[in-house]
């Protein structure tokens, strides 16, 4: 178990986009826009959410408060540093830029975040990713207003100060990290995401269940040395307002997820997965999270030959939503003994009516793959095509992740996470 601090942080910090919600509410960002003054607004989507028409529709209703807006839709559907590059090139030959609104899932949002960063400060992408992959540096200078309107439910990022891609060369997946990059405005609208195809709510349904699990399990903010105001960063552990939302986001999960992957065109499904995704967003960008994550990125980063039902053909893929479910369960049969009774009201939350097993230990990673195979994930890390033999570089990268392991309620070794991920290559 983790050491007890000699001088227990006293202090945790919330931050929060403003939040505008409910179906319709992206027919209003030309108003909401021209609050702050700008006049040139660059709409940053990918190609599969361009072709239908959304983004353009956005784009067009900005012109009756004197706004010019062009739309890009050159968005990574899964980000790396090639394509956030590659827009962050057209947006600096196309500017300047007052502001700028990204349409779609997570990676369109962290594309416009890595976007708003670099026009407006100094600097190579590497000079702002998370050490050890990169420096780590902090922006100097203030960023534009942007206006993020998720099409998907599951990320989250339209609450969060961070930008997760895909290094190429190094096959790892990192992220920025700064309060900067949380956009100005998110605005949800429940009706853009019911075209998303079922394997795409469940990969990103995954998403907001372990955004909403790991915050709320997360290394009490009580239990860090106290910080100076200068050493604060936005996940600062569990705390009493991320975990309202948190409980909030499984409560509505647990009535909804299985119809919305079931039935997409189901409203009330749909808005309760949307309002889920953004209280989620907004418990884990504040506590953090932990295990799950980050196994995730190098799933993601070093996968070979999987390609996921439901999104666009192209490169191999595993969703992020996706890998960080596939080491969940396995990854709270680990946590358990750091917070018993926390993963046991998580459970209950989750699945009110689930048969309980009889050791506590097992109620959620019960729960978890009830879920899971409901909504047709694949049977762990060996669905989406990996070995035993991949295990070693899979540790590597998840060690790789220390600022979302330092969130987990325990200590993690290479050990503790070789066996996490050789447990979940069979989950079922």
């Amino acid at each position: 178990m983790a050491a007890l601090p000699s001088n227990p942080e006293s202090i945790f910090t919330y931050g929060a986009p403003l939040l505008k919600f409910g179906p319709g509410a992206s027919a209003e960002i030309g108003f909401d826009l021209a609050q702050y003054g700008v006049h040139r607004v660059l709409v940053i989507t990918d190609p599969g959410v361009a072709a239908t028409g959304c983004p353009q529709r956005i784009a067009g209703q900005m012109k009756a408060y004197g706004i010019e807006a062009t739309v890009f839709d050159g968005a990574g559907v899964e980000p790396t540093d090639a394509s956030l590059r590659h827009a962050v090139d057209h947006a600096r030959a196309t500017g300047p830029w007052d502001a700028y609104v990204a349409v779609g899932g997570g990676s369109s949002i962290d594309t416009a975040k890595a976007v708003n960063l670099l026009t407006t400060n100094d600097g190579d992408l590497a000079d702002y990713l998370n050490p050890p992959i990169g420096e780590g540096r902090a922006p100097a200078r203030p960023l534009h207003p942007l206006v993020a309107v998720p099409t998907t439910t599951g990320t989250g990022a339209e609450s969060t100060t961070v930008c997760v891609l895909d290094v190429l060369d190094l096959r790892v997946k990192t992220g920025i990290s700064h309060p900067r990059l949380r956009p100005t405005l998110a605005v949800v609208d429940p009706d853009l995401t019911r075209t998303q195809p079922a394997g795409v709510t469940a990969s990103a349904g995954m998403d907001i269940v372990c955004h909403a699990l790991e915050s709320y399990t997360a290394k009490p903010y009580t239990s860090y040395e106290h910080k100076t105001p200068d050493q604060r960063v936005p996940y600062c552990g569990s705390n009493p307002v991320a975990d309202m939302w948190s409980e909030r986001a499984l409560t509505l999960i647990a009535r909804s997820f299985r119809t919305a992957v079931r039935d997409g065109e189901d409203a009330g499904a749909r808005a309760d997965m949307a309002l889920a995704a953004t209280f989620a967003g907004l418990g884990f960008g504040n506590a953090g999270v932990h295990i799950p994550h980050a196994n995730a990125y190098p799933i993601a980063g070093q996968v070979k030959a999987f390609h996921p039902v439901g999104y666009p053909e192209g490169e191999p893929m595993v969703p992020h939503g996706m890998s960080v479910a596939l080491t969940a369960p396995e990854a709270f049969r680990f946590t358990f003994d750091a917070q018993p009774e926390r993963h046991t009201r998580a459970a209950e939350l989750l699945d009110p009516a689930l048969d309980r097993p009889g050791d506590p230990a097992e109620y959620l990673p019960a729960a978890l793959l009830s879920l899971m195979r409901d909504i047709g994930l694949p049977n762990g890390t060996g669905g989406v095509g990996y070995t035993s033999a991949d295990v070693p570089d899979l540790v590597v990268g998840t060690m790789q992740q220390q600022r979302l392991l330092a969130t987990c309620p325990k200590p993690v070794t290479e050990d503790d996470a070789a066996g996490i991920l050789t447990r979940s290559l069979e989950l079922w």
